[in-house]
């Protein structure tokens, strides 16, 4: 069981009803803990499917890219905002840094 999956899921940014209100899904452990304990709603069609796409996904019986599209597709049911959090690499870093001394 892989729980902490980050090398192949691309993080979530969450608006969520109340505290904390937005949180950023980076593992398959932080989008279970989100399905199971805060989702606002845990009757809809694609919440059922995004629950066992994350225990498939934890089994590594599918990729953790594939659970995103079924959490994406449940956060949508339920009226969730979800946005891609983009990171920037550690040579845009650098090079924003060299920028900034110039």
């Amino acid at each position: 069981m892989d729980w902490d999956a980050t090398s192949a899921f691309t993080p979530v940014g969450l608006t969520l009803r109340g505290q904390p209100a937005h949180r950023i899904i980076r593992t398959l452990g932080d989008a279970a803990y989100v399905l199971l304990k805060d989702w606002p709603s845990d009757d809809g069609e694609e919440y059922f499917t995004a629950v066992k796409a994350c225990v498939d996904a934890i089994s590594g019986k599918i990729a953790a890219e594939q659970f995103r599209e079924a959490f994406l597709r449940a956060a949508d049911e339920a009226g969730i905002v979800a946005l891609t959090v983009v990171q920037r690499s550690q040579l845009g870093r650098k090079r924003l840094a060299a920028i900034r001394s110039i």
